[in-house]
């Protein structure tokens, strides 16, 4: 997604919440943030695909600027050593948006959404089930970006020993697959569903 995109995408993102001038500066500190070093799947090239697939699907969103939003802040904070990136992450979004003076209420809900990308429950609500389902779509990429996510994934947490490593990440993947759906949004579904299993079983066959 080119700087241009992402900028009209982050100023329609804070109209559709009532907040008529955006902070430029928070969408620059954010794409910072996305950035870092330590960050080698969950980076600019990730926020930019999910936001691509919302300007796709975004007629499903209830809220769609609060969805974008959410996507926005949902890796802001990732830290391969802490187990509350999402927490965090949920937390800077609620405070920036009330700080900019989007309605409370609004800003709750962005921070639930947030939280829903630990991938810990079914998500409740279309929005929550779009966004999950935007989050997850590099699991029904074709294969040769499958293949290169998953050697981002390794590399960001390559300070853990294989032995360790390769049955947690193995363990991840076998979750998804065991779900009786993976996508719950009719078109994303539709178009990922099948590649996302084919690419799991694959991964997860590799590495047993």
């Amino acid at each position: 997604m080119t700087p241009e995109a992402l900028l009209a995408n982050w100023n329609a993102a804070w109209r559709a919440v009532g907040i008529a001038r955006a902070d430029e500066a928070l969408c620059i500190e954010l794409q910072h943030s996305y950035s870092e070093p330590q960050r080698h799947y969950h980076t600019l090239q990730h926020l930019g695909e999910c936001l691509e697939w919302f300007e796709r699907e975004k007629e499903l969103a209830e809220r769609p600027g609060e969805v974008a939003l959410a996507l926005w802040f949902h890796d802001a904070i990732y830290d391969v050593h802490a187990h509350d990136n999402e927490a965090r992450s949920a937390d800077w979004a609620r405070s920036a948006m009330l700080e900019h003076g989007a309605p409370e209420e609004a800003a709750e809900r962005v921070h639930s959404l947030v939280m829903a990308t630990r991938h810990d429950a079914v998500p409740e609500g279309h929005d929550a089930e779009l966004l999950i389902d935007i989050d997850l779509s590099i699991l029904g990429a074709e294969r040769a970006r499958f293949d290169e996510y998953e050697r981002q994934v390794h590399a960001e947490y390559a300070f853990v020993p294989d032995e360790v490593r390769l049955p947690r990440r193995r363990a991840i993947l076998q979750r998804f697959l065991a779900r009786e759906a993976i996508y719950a949004t009719p078109r994303m579904h539709a178009l990922l569903e099948a590649q996302a299993r084919a690419n799991l079983a694959r991964s997860i066959a590799a590495s047993g």
